[in-house]
């Protein structure tokens, strides 16, 4: 296969396949670009952050190890088509699987990972976690929770990710994921160079196969709530007098928030709300149907704010501060602030005024 590059519709150029000389270029290509793996093609704000790459385990090293947003752990094997044990790809991974399953303490395991992110980039596992996902500390437990239970009980993803991609590897898959528990999917990467630029055109095949039930990786239904959702979860799980509270926050979030991303979760729902004013790129609280609020201000202004917003972030915390909401003064610091639910009852209304006399 070739394709073509033009400018404005002139100076047409054929560009034809290249060839990858290594196994050890595409791990590094998936390690840095993890976008390139195409699971938003699983389902459409999937993406996988890659933690690892040849991470150790009894069966001998993983290609690369990658998690998603809710916890679940893919073994990425990489193998170039040329190579004479590529049939053995999918036994290899499998085999990967069950050594994590069978030989990795929790503890143990996140210390390598914790020891693999901190080497790269020179952070916790739990603020990269947090940075590459864009969510907060609550999240971020959720996940590592998730994380424990899929190791325990051995429910890990496998991603074949190879050049070429033979009919016979293709039904392989299919039918392992028809007819079992498990989850694999093979990604052909085809590889195309221009100039100084490199041009990856990614296919996933195994998404086809539908699975009859639709479950979270711990096997208790997952569900990607609405805001519709909101409210009435809410109703179920609060009394009057808290719900009201809720629901007016959750209101004026729905009337002058710019953004509101829904969490995902088996039974509380959580909403994360973002305000402009403050950052164009995170959430300022998180607002859960349990009634619990939890303020995540130093983590905003770790990314993406001018001055502007940071000082309106400095006048919220001074205002919240007076009504004995603290949030620590050292930016550097990650953590939100929760507040119960009989905080949240007693502190609505001010907390709106707080807000909507910087915002408006």
């Amino acid at each position: 296969m070739s394709i073509i590059i033009s400018e404005n519709g002139k100076n047409a150029k054929k560009i034809d396949k290249s060839d990858f000389d290594k196994e050890g270029y595409l791990q590094e290509y998936i390690h840095q670009n993890p976008e390139s793996i195409p699971v938003y093609e699983i389902e459409e704000d999937k993406k996988l952050f890659v933690v690892a790459r040849e991470f150790s385990t009894e069966s001998g090293p993983i290609d690369a190890l990658a998690i998603d947003k809710d916890g679940d752990i893919y073994v990425v094997e990489t193998k170039l088509y040329k190579n004479s044990d590529k049939r053995t790809v999918v036994a290899q991974a499998l085999d990967y699987g069950a050594s994590l399953w069978r030989h990795s303490d929790y503890g143990e395991f996140k210390s390598k990972i914790d020891n693999e992110v901190n080497k790269k980039f020179q952070i916790s596992f739990e603020e990269k976690v947090k940075d590459f996902f864009n969510i907060n500390d609550e999240q971020v437990e959720t996940i590592l929770g998730s994380i424990k239970i899929n190791l325990q009980q051995g429910n890990i993803k496998f991603v074949i990710l190879m050049d070429a991609i033979d009919d016979r590897l293709k039904d392989l898959i299919v039918y392992i994921n028809q007819n079992s528990q498990f989850d694999i999917y093979a990604v052909q990467m085809e590889y195309y160079k221009f100039e100084s630029y490199e041009i990856m055109i990614p296919k996933l095949f195994g998404v086809e196969v539908k699975k009859n039930f639709l479950t979270g990786s711990t096997g208790s239904p997952r569900k990607k709530w609405t805001r519709e959702d909101f409210l009435p979860v809410a109703q179920k799980e609060l009394n009057e007098t808290q719900y009201k509270a809720v629901e007016k926050i959750f209101r004026f979030c729905e009337q002058y928030a710019d953004d509101i991303i829904m969490g995902t979760g088996t039974e509380t729902v959580s909403v994360n709300v973002k305000f402009n004013k403050f950052s164009k790129e995170r959430g300022i609280f998180c607002l859960k149907s349990n009634g619990r609020l939890g303020f995540s201000l130093n983590w905003v202004a770790k990314k993406g704010v001018n001055d502007q917003q940071r000082n309106l972030l400095e006048k919220l915390k001074e205002e919240l501060k007076v009504i004995e909401i603290n949030i620590a003064d050292d930016y550097d610091k990650y953590g939100s602030t929760w507040l119960s639910v009989e905080e949240t009852t007693k502190k609505v209304d001010v907390i709106i005024k707080i807000i909507t006399d910087l915002i408006v």
